[in-house]
């Protein structure tokens, strides 16, 4: 299932993938952000698989399988490009800030804002194609839910 799906992100004009797929790559780029900054805890776990029940309508225990899935393909792949090109194919502007908010929402899971995770979530939502202002705007509506 993976390497079809890494084989499918890594193709030089890949096709736009299936929802199922979309969602995928969407928890392993938010696996990748907690990850970043080389602490992978409970917090950062629960944030995710919280965001990945809200966004798709999943119980706890399908959430949670679909994180545990992420961890695997963000282990295997090779870079950031290939899930943001996925996720930019398979939504639309408007909702890619939503996207941006999940993403600071797991980076500031754990109360710390990380040089490590800011780089990596600068260079996300350029990839995103979302500007600096919608994506600054995003980590303060994260900040005032706390």
């Amino acid at each position: 299932m993976f390497a079809e799906l890494l084989q499918r992100l890594m193709a030089p004009a890949p096709p736009e993938l299936p929802d199922t797929d979309a969602r995928l790559a969407l928890a392993a780029l938010l696996v990748r952000i907690a990850k970043s900054d080389g602490h992978y805890d409970v917090t950062e776990i629960a944030r995710i698989d919280r965001i990945l029940a809200e966004r798709h309508d999943l119980s706890p225990v399908e959430a949670a399988r679909l994180r545990a899935d992420a961890e695997t393909l963000e282990a295997e792949a090779p870079d950031t490009v290939r899930f943001t090109r996925a996720i930019k194919d398979a939504v639309p502007y408007s909702n890619r800030t939503d996207v941006v908010e999940a993403l600071w929402a797991v980076a500031l899971a754990d109360g710390v804002r990380d040089h490590e995770e800011d780089a990596l979530l600068r260079l996300t939502t350029n990839l995103l194609g979302v500007n600096d202002r919608d994506s600054a705007l995003a980590r303060q509506r994260v900040e005032a839910r706390g």
